[in-house]
């Protein structure tokens, strides 16, 4: 894969758009995240019923959207934690519907009436003006169902014209994912006409943060998105990654929460850089990114 020039200055990710100040994965946000200065926008992406791209964190509705009150009766009981819950799955309902819900009242009144974006509505806001950076969330649960999310984010690409270098020249793109076998299928389908990042969360850092893994890791991506601790816990993992020219982009700064000793999320994220090496950083706060 693709390695990364290590005198290239650090990228800001707006996770979720500016997810702090917007409600996330709606077009106020990523517009916000715009206006702030991010030098990429992430839109983590389910497919409905219908087979349509949506920008949306969740497998389901009910937390950042109306669907219980609109959509009453169309539930799916699960089991979580021994308990049984109603959960509104997105690939229960075509995009008609899901653009009847509204996805900002719950953030703040101001927002009310903010619809779920499709992945084309983020490529028209965002092209030309910043890179992107979709996640396939779940992908499994997905091909489960018959869709391949892959292959639709691949087919979209094309047709936005993002699958070339020119295309790209304005609109850089990373594609992310928890999934080894998601981001495969992406390095299989495509080759090097995108940058892959595998995401590891604490249940995958034995694995793919060994000296092995990050070696397997390295045969398919172009960087890695750990999670914060990950690295800081263990600096020795993130200089490993840079020996192999993968990107550091770890997850997530947030104002709100940063940890003792440091003044501010800037600070926060200097650090980052200069004391672990991270090559970017995704953060709620794309206005507090450090120039």
């Amino acid at each position: 894969m693709v390695t990364t020039d290590p005198g290239t200055a650090p990228v800001n990710i707006a996770h979720r758009g500016a997810s702090a100040y917007a409600p996330e994965h709606t077009l106020a946000a990523y517009t916000l995240a715009l206006e702030m200065g991010a030098d990429y926008v992430e839109q983590d992406l389910q497919l409905t019923s219908d087979g349509v791209l949506v920008c949306m964190h969740d497998t389901t509705l009910d937390r950042t959207t109306n669907v219980e009150e609109v959509f009453p009766d169309r539930a799916t009981e699960v089991e979580q934690r021994g308990a049984l819950r109603q959960v509104w799955r997105v690939s229960d309902f075509t995009l008609a519907e899901i653009k009847t819900l509204d996805a900002g009242s719950w953030f703040g009144p101001e927002f009310a009436g903010e619809r779920v974006p499709t992945f084309q509505e983020a490529i028209d806001l965002v092209k030309g003006r910043a890179g992107m950076y979709p996640e396939t969330k779940s992908p499994e649960e997905y091909e489960a169902l018959g869709l391949t999310m892959e292959a639709e984010l691949v087919r979209v690409f094309a047709a936005n014209g993002l699958d070339t270098p020119a295309g790209q020249s304005d609109t850089p793109i990373y594609v992310q994912s928890f999934s080894p076998a998601s981001l495969k299928q992406m390095c299989a389908l495509t080759g090097d006409t995108y940058k892959l990042v595998q995401l590891i969360n604490g249940s995958q850092a034995s694995t793919l943060l060994t000296d092995d893994g990050l070696r397997d890791v390295a045969d398919y991506v172009d960087g890695i998105g750990p999670a914060i601790a990950l690295i800081a816990d263990d600096p020795s993992r993130a200089a490993a990654a840079r020996a192999l020219g993968l990107d550091i982009h770890p997850y997530t700064v947030r104002a709100s929460q940063l940890p003792d000793g440091f003044a501010d999320a800037g600070a926060y994220m200097r650090h980052l850089f200069d004391d672990l090496g991270a090559t970017g950083v995704f953060t709620d706060n794309p206005d507090l990114f450090p120039r």
